[in-house]
C-alpha cells in the first residue's frame, strides 16, 4: 500500500469514540465503566500520553485485512468493518477520546506501511513474533494457535499436518501459518506440501471451497467460526481440534512511536480492568483467547 492516507478510503469502526473535552469529563473515574450509561469514559491521563500529532489529527488509523471473521470482516453492506478487533478499536478510542479507524489494507505490507508512517498501527489478528518485532512493537491482547480447515466431509481424511504432505494447501501470504507450512516440509521428505499463498484469507478459502486445495491454515478462532457459522459451515470443517503453536496476537506500532504504543497499552489495561474487554470477547465467542493483562513484545 503506497498511497497516502488522504487518498485511502477510511473505514470507521462501529461505535464512534467519545470526543469529550476535559471539562466535560467532570469527576468521572478515569478508564472505568460509567455506571449510568454502561459506557467506558475517557481517561484524560491516557489521552495525554498520546503523541501530539494524533491528538491534533483527532484520529488513529489502524490497518486491517477484513477477511478473517470473527476477528475482522466486512458487514453485509460491504464497507463497514466489524468483528472483535473492530470493537476493540472502538473501545480503545472511547478510553483515549480519539476516534480509532480501521483501514482496509494488505496484510503482507501492513507492517512496512506502518513503519513508513502511512498507518499508525496494525490491528489484524497479527501474531507477535520475534521476526516482526524487528520492525514494530506489539501490544499483546489475545492468544490463539493455528488450526487446519478442510472441506465439509473431510474427503481426504486430514487430521494432522503430516496429512498435508503431497497435497495443495492454501494460505494467506506473510502469515505465521505460511511459515508453519514451510517449517513442516522436512517431515514430508520428497513428498512436499504444495503451498499456495494468496493476497487475503478470502481468496485462500475459495481454493478449499472449490477443491483446488485440500486445506487452509487459519488461527483457531476464524477456523472454528468457519466450521460453525450458518453461512460457511456447509463448506468447511475443522480437521481436528488441535491448535498448533499457540501464540499472542498484538496491535503493532512502529518502534519509534513509543508514545502511541504506551497509550494504547494503558487503554487496553483499562478495558481489561473495567470488564469491557471481557464483554467484547463474550460478544464474539472468543473467551478461550482472553488474557489477564496486556504485554509488550511477549511473543516468540
Amino acid at each position: 500500500m503506497k498511497h497516502s492516507l488522504s487518498r485511502r478510503v477510511r473505514l470507521a469502526v462501529t461505535g464512534i469514540a467519545l470526543a469529550l473535552t476535559a471539562g466535560g469529563c467532570g469527576s468521572a473515574s478515569a478508564g472505568t465503566e460509567d455506571a449510568a450509561a454502561g459506557e467506558v469514559v475517557v481517561d484524560e491521563q491516557i489521552r495525554a500520553m498520546l503523541p501530539d500529532a494524533v491528538r491534533d489529527r483527532g484520529s488513529i488509523q489502524l490497518a486491517t485485512d477484513p477477511s478473517y471473521a470473527p476477528m475482522e470482516s466486512y458487514a453485509p453492506d460491504g464497507r463497514t468493518i466489524i468483528g472483535f478487533d473492530a470493537d476493540l478499536a472502538a473501545a480503545l478510542g472511547s478510553v483515549t477520546g480519539i476516534r480509532v479507524e480501521m483501514v482496509a489494507a494488505d496484510f503482507s505490507s501492513a507492517i512496512d506501511e506502518t513503519v513508513k508512517g502511512n498507518y499508525d498501527g496494525v490491528l489484524s489478528s497479527m501474531t507477535d513474533t520475534a521476526e516482526r518485532e524487528k520492525k514494530v512493537d506489539f501490544v499483546d491482547y489475545f492468544s490463539a494457535g493455528t488450526a487446519i480447515v478442510v472441506q465439509r466431509g473431510n474427503p481426504r481424511g486430514i487430521s494432522d499436518l503430516k496429512d498435508l504432505c503431497g497435497a495443495v494447501v492454501a494460505v494467506e501470504k506473510s502469515t505465521v501459518q505460511a511459515d508453519l507450512l514451510r517449517r513442516s516440509q522436512p517431515s514430508c521428505g520428497a513428498n512436499k506440501i504444495v503451498i499456495k499463498t494468496f493476497k487475503n484469507n478470502a481468496d485462500a478459502l475459495l481454493q478449499v471451497r472449490t477443491g483446488r486445495a485440500v486445506a487452509i491454515l487459519n488461527d483457531y478462532p476464524p477456523a472454528a467460526h468457519l466450521a460453525t457459522d450458518a453461512r460457511t459451515r456447509s463448506y468447511y470443517q475443522l480437521a481436528s481440534t488441535v491448535q498448533y503453536e499457540p501464540g499472542l496476537m498484538g496491535l503493532a506500532v512502529a518502534k519509534d512511536n513509543t508514545e502511541l504504543r504506551d497509550a494504547l497499552r494503558a487503554a487496553l489495561d483499562s478495558l481489561i480492568r473495567s470488564g469491557r474487554y471481557t464483554e467484547l470477547l463474550q460478544r464474539w465467542g472468543l473467551m478461550n483467547g482472553a488474557l489477564a493483562s496486556s504485554s509488550i513484545n511477549a511473543g516468540s
